[in-house]
């Protein structure tokens, strides 16, 4: 028996003893900056924003190399890395990534540095699988063809992206505070149209709450999109 073992408290039922392995290991996770937040105002908020990236964990698994546009603190990221190879997470906040860096784990890395999409492509690229959720909104209307074709610089040949932001009808709904940098938000049939110029193909779906489907759009709170096959004329190449 292990220094380690034989010194940690007795739970009632000896399994349970994992859970002070794991903090000798690890020690106790912090929350990021802003699922703390949402655990702290709304904890069925973090529910459904993990439940996004458990979405996109399971679509891209299998993926080599993936690349998280706007990580903000990064706290779902570890569920992508579950099922991916390596994962490169950005964000133009330097409040944000600062944070994650403070918190990392050796036993879950990732590279993660600041890096505003609308400024180019990102380094390190191409990345065969990217993901980006709830960014696009915040990108005004007269950027958005910026902000897609850096994303297609940065995106393989034949590689996947998934966006996903919340939808035009939500917002009559949405809070006072989420509305502040929502500037681009979209119907679901003019998020596929608009995503049907850069792909041959765009898989959309529906979701409330933490239930994803594909229903009617405009019953949607939120709005998922799986691109692959760029058109002839997107950029593909890392510049």
């Amino acid at each position: 028996m292990s220094s380690i073992t034989k010194n940690r408290p007795k739970t009632k039922e000896p399994q349970y003893g994992v859970v002070f392995d794991v903090i000798k290991k690890h020690g106790t996770a912090k929350l990021g900056l802003m699922i703390n937040t949402s655990w702290n105002q709304d904890p069925r908020r973090a529910l459904f924003t993990l439940s996004r990236y458990k979405f996109v964990a399971k679509m891209l698994s299998g993926k080599k190399k993936v690349l998280e546009i706007g990580c903000a603190d990064a706290f779902g990221t570890r569920v992508v890395q579950q099922e991916i190879g390596s994962i490169t997470a950005i964000d133009f906040d330097r409040v944000f990534i600062a944070d994650v860096k403070k918190r990392m784990d050796t036993a879950w890395p990732l590279k993660c540095f600041v890096h505003d999409i609308l400024s180019g492509p990102v380094k390190g690229g191409p990345y065969n699988g990217i993901y980006s959720l709830d960014v696009l909104e915040h990108i005004a209307p007269s950027k958005e063809t910026l902000f897609m074709n850096n994303v297609l610089r940065s995106l393989d040949s034949n590689g996947t992206l998934i966006l996903g932001m919340p939808s035009l009808e939500s917002q009559a709904l949405a809070s006072p505070q989420s509305k502040i940098g929502h500037v681009n938000c979209k119907s679901g049939k003019k998020f596929k149209d608009f995503l049907d110029k850069y792909f041959h193909n765009v898989f959309m779906f529906s979701m409330n709450d933490e239930v994803v489907h594909t229903g009617h759009y405009a019953m949607a709170h939120y709005l998922l999109a799986i691109c692959c096959g760029k058109r002839k004329g997107s950029a593909d190449t890392h510049g």
